[in-house]
Parts: structure tokens; sequence; C-alpha cells
């Protein structure tokens, strides 16, 4: 059985525990680029954060394509990301318009 079938098989909580887990990794990874920054060291502190968030914005997109429809079967969830998709959709409207008008 493949990793992407496990994930898949687990129930709606578990997902959101698991899609959960690169962002605290992000944000603990936010706070040692700080700390190296604050050392003097702010060029490596600088890569190290943006190389964290890179991998993390990889991992955390591909996990929440898997667990999007386990996700979707949670109420709150789901009203939370509609609302957000509308957000999404208007600001993209406007970056979209500012970036042919100009």
């Amino acid at each position: 059985m493949s990793l992407r079938s496990r994930i898949e098989r687990l129930p709606p909580y578990p997902s959101l525990l698991l899609l959960g887990i690169p962002t605290l990794l992000v944000e603990c990874t936010k706070l040692a680029a700080v700390v190296v920054a604050g050392q003097g060291h702010w060029l490596e502190g600088a890569v190290f954060l943006a190389c964290a968030y890179g991998a993390s914005a990889l991992v955390t997109e591909r996990l929440f394509v898997i667990v999007r429809p386990k996700l979707m079967t949670l109420p709150w969830f789901a009203r939370i990301w509609r609302q957000v998709a509308v957000i999404y959709a208007k600001v993209r409207k406007r970056v979209k318009a500012a970036i042919t008008w100009g």
C-alpha cells in the first residue's frame, strides 16, 4: 500500500492533524531563523527561512490535495474553505485586473 493511499484512508480529524504538521514545523523554523539572524547571521537566517517556507509550501500543498476531500466532510471546515475561496477569487481578480491595466 502506497503512502498516498494510507493518507487517503485517514479519517477527517487525523487528516487535519497531518496537514498541521508542516505548518508547525515551519513556525518552529521561523523562530530558529530569527535566532540565527539575531546572532548576526542575517543572510543565513533569511536563506534558512526561505528554504523552510518553500519546502513547507510544497509539502503542505501536496498534502492538502490528498486530504481535501476528507476535510470537506467537516461542516465547519467546508464553510471556512468556501469563504476563503471567495476571498481568494476576489483578490485574484483584482490582481489580474491591475496587471493587465498596468
